[in-house]
């Protein structure tokens, strides 16, 4: 089973590689690495002098098109996988996924109050109001200064509900520019920027580093109640995995939309083959997710061109029925907890 982490990794490298490489122009393999190194040097020649030359062919397609929309959604991926992963452990619940603190609800809200304030808006107040609405879950859920997950569970459910009957009222009686917010919203990663690049990389990494690190933590919320017994602060490790899991999801959803399933479908396919525990569960679902959102947004890409299908549509294609048997599965009581 430890061999598992290097082969996603060699994975995660294809499929990047592969993500890059497959597209409308005709690449060969030998386009793609020297454009990829002929980027790298002019990104180092901002601190060390280098003689660049001419930069290859297609150097452009490669370094300002496709290798930041593949990276992007490799990190979008792992972060979701990530947030999936210890949402599962946070709420006890196999079938539990990141959005289910309110995330997704919010960011809608958000992406449709851009329609009275400038479209331009969009992704900001999607970010902000991801952030609200798991402050406003929590403090609902919150009695005498403890969160049951239970309530927890329900008071993001209620929230939803709201915000999602909110967001319709502002699109019907608001419907320009509507079908750019919801298309957004479906998840895409077309015209990615080394910015949103760059902030993914930070907060994935951050977030998923402290995942992999508390994956002792992970393991002994499980207990639920009884982990008290074992010496874990639990009441402060539900607030702390709570906000890392709603950092990764909001920044997810701010850089890509609402991309579904990834969350849900990743750590239970990891946990089918490693167990679950978390030391070795995190890291590879991490990665997992990574490489399944490089796959999906690939297909976005080739499946239906020259026309290209949200991303998140795509996965849910994937996921559905991936779900559907899970639910089944818990039904008959064979899902590991």
């Amino acid at each position: 089973m430890r061999k598992i982490i290097p082969a996603l990794i060699v994975l995660s490298l294809l499929s990047i590689f592969l993500g890059v490489y497959i597209g409308p122009v005709g690449l060969s393999p030998s386009d793609v690495t020297s454009g990829i190194a002929y980027g790298v040097k002019v990104t180092l020649s901002r601190f060390f002098p280098f003689n660049l030359g001419e930069p290859p062919k297609y150097f452009s397609i490669i370094w300002k098109i496709r290798l930041p929309e593949v990276l992007l959604a490799y990190l979008v991926g792992l972060s979701l996988a990530s947030a999936g992963v210890a949402s599962q452990a946070l709420f006890r619940n196999p079938l539990a996924d990141p959005y289910i603190i309110g995330i997704s609800s919010g960011a809608a809200f958000g992406a449709a109050l851009s329609l009275l304030v400038g479209i331009t808006y969009m992704p900001y107040l999607s970010l902000a109001f991801s952030f609200l609405s798991v402050f406003i879950v929590y403090s609902l859920a919150r009695t005498n200064g403890k969160v049951p997950v239970d309530t927890l569970l329900l008071a993001g459910i209620a929230y939803g509900f709201l915000a999602n009957a909110a967001t319709w009222y502002i699109y019907v009686t608001h419907p320009h520019n509507a079908y750019i917010t919801w298309t957004w919203l479906l998840g895409s990663f077309n015209g990615a920027e080394w910015k949103e690049v760059l902030i993914m990389l930070v907060v994935s990494s951050l977030g998923t580093g402290f995942l992999i690190w508390k994956w002792r933590e992970l393991n002994l919320i499980l207990l639920g109640e009884e982990s008290i017994a074992l010496g874990l602060d639990l009441h402060l490790y539900r607030k702390v995995f709570l906000g890392v899991i709603a950092t990764l999801t909001a920044f997810a959803v701010y850089t890509s939309g609402v991309i579904g399933f990834v969350g849900l479908v990743s750590p239970h396919i990891m946990r089918i083959i490693l167990g679950p525990n978390h030391r070795e569960l995190t890291p590879s679902t991490a990665l997992f997710g990574g490489i399944l959102l490089v796959v999906a947004d690939l297909l976005a890409r080739t499946v239906a061109k020259p026309q290209v299908i949200p991303v998140g549509i795509i996965t849910a294609f994937m996921g559905a029925p991936f779900f559907l048997y899970l639910l089944m599965k818990h039904k008959r009581g064979e899902l590991m907890r």
